[in-house]
């Protein structure tokens, strides 16, 4: 190393979550109550995330992939339906669509955005085409309007992964239910966190009564209304479910995550204008773009590509810096580029450019709230020092 750069003595993650007082006399409330499954908290939070985003209807879940999953089957996908999606997304997003039979069309990205290319997707219907399943990458919203048009014109409906987008707006509306159906994730690196868990955001009752009863083993009451005072034990069944409910300790630690997403959303835009003024100048380093059409990006990631000009694989490009203590992420490997997806649904690299490219590349940088200005500079220093060095 570079006599000029000091390595710094601890590691700094990639990510880690913001766990306060707060949250933990909440979660001690909880084991003190003697509820501690799906309960009066759970309850509380779906309001309380329905009132932040704005839509009428928020059904939370042990996880954002089994809201995917019910949420696809209750939009009706059947096998040998057509999905179009992106290949950029972790690869829960298309291994929903994959498990219940359907096939999934993948389309390329805007390269210098990451998100799904609007115009790809209308040149990708065909009459087996239910539904378009975009991704929101990043904390930044895709172009929603050209999607809209194509769902009304082809009669689809559009499933938004918001997996990413907990505070962002597209043309001042939160992402989420621009259509039918939206989820949204609070795994640990995420803007919040529930531990694990997600949330379905929708309008429509109807279908919420389906996701409902598909929740939690087919019962179309909730488990805790049952044991309350004055709630009936009856059990009824009215259909084929699944066990993905959200506990009360899950809501416990989301609460007060939900009550300061806005001040970790802030702290993390005001990080990643710092790192984009300072790697403005470093050439082997792609920086993330954000979309020209009026917006609110989050940063749930600061993912950089490392370019040709690095004259090193991305690979070698995460040795390094962890060799001078700084985690990374990789988000993501295009999905298409994964093995099982490979050998099904093989030749698709050279039909999606921008993702194939990206996937080599991409590098997920330390961005959560509790960093310094000091830890992204020292980011930014161990990058620079990184280049200095390659050869």
């Amino acid at each position: 190393m570079s006599t000029s750069f000091q390595k710094r003595p601890d590691f700094l993650p990639f990510s880690r979550p913001t766990i306060r007082q707060a949250e933990i006399d909440e979660v001690v409330d909880t084991l003190r109550s003697g509820w501690i499954t799906t309960g009066p908290k759970a309850q509380r939070f779906e309001e309380e995330f329905a009132r932040f985003t704005g839509f009428p209807i928020a059904l939370a879940l042990s996880s954002a992939t089994a809201g995917l999953h019910i949420g696809l089957m209750a939009l009706g996908l059947k096998p040998g339906d057509e999905v179009i999606t992106t290949p950029m997304t972790w690869v829960a997003t298309v291994n929903m669509i994959e498990a219940l039979g359907g096939r999934p069309v993948f389309v390329d990205i805007h390269r210098d955005t990451l998100q799904i290319d609007e115009e790809q997707v209308a040149a990708a219907v065909t009459p087996r085409t239910v539904g378009i399943l975009p991704v929101h990458f990043g904390g930044a919203p895709c172009h929603m309007d050209p999607l809209l048009e194509t769902a009304r014109k082809h009669g689809l409906w559009i499933f938004e992964d918001a997996a990413h987008g907990v505070g962002t707006h597209y043309k001042g509306q939160h992402v989420g239910c621009f259509d039918r159906l939206g989820v949204f994730s609070f795994h640990p690196i995420k803007n919040m966190t529930t531990g694990e868990g997600g949330v379905l955001v929708l309008k429509d009752e109807e279908l919420a009564r389906t996701l409902r009863a598909l929740r939690f083993h087919g019962l179309e009451k909730q488990a805790w209304n049952r044991y309350a005072e004055g709630g009936s034990p009856q059990v009824e069944v009215t259909r084929v479910g699944f066990k993905y409910n959200f506990m009360d300790l899950q809501a416990a630690l989301g609460l007060p995550q939900l009550a300061s997403v806005e001040e970790f959303n802030a702290r993390r835009i005001e990080l990643a204008a710092l790192y984009q003024e300072l790697f403005a100048e470093v050439e082997e380093i792609q920086r993330p773009a954000l979309p020209a059409y009026p917006h609110r990006a989050t940063w749930h990631l600061y993912a950089v590509r490392v370019t040709e000009k690095a004259g090193m694989s991305r690979d070698a490009f995460i040795a390094e810096l962890k060799a001078r203590n700084v985690g990374t992420g990789i988000h993501f490997k295009a999905v298409h580029e994964q093995p099982y997806y490979q050998q099904k649904y093989p030749g698709l690299a050279s039909t999606l450019p921008h993702a194939s490219w990206s996937s080599e590349r991409i590098c997920s940088l330390p961005l959560f709230p509790a960093m310094s200005e000091e830890d992204a500079r020292y980011v930014v220093a161990a990058v620079k020092d990184v280049l200095a060095r390659r050869s």
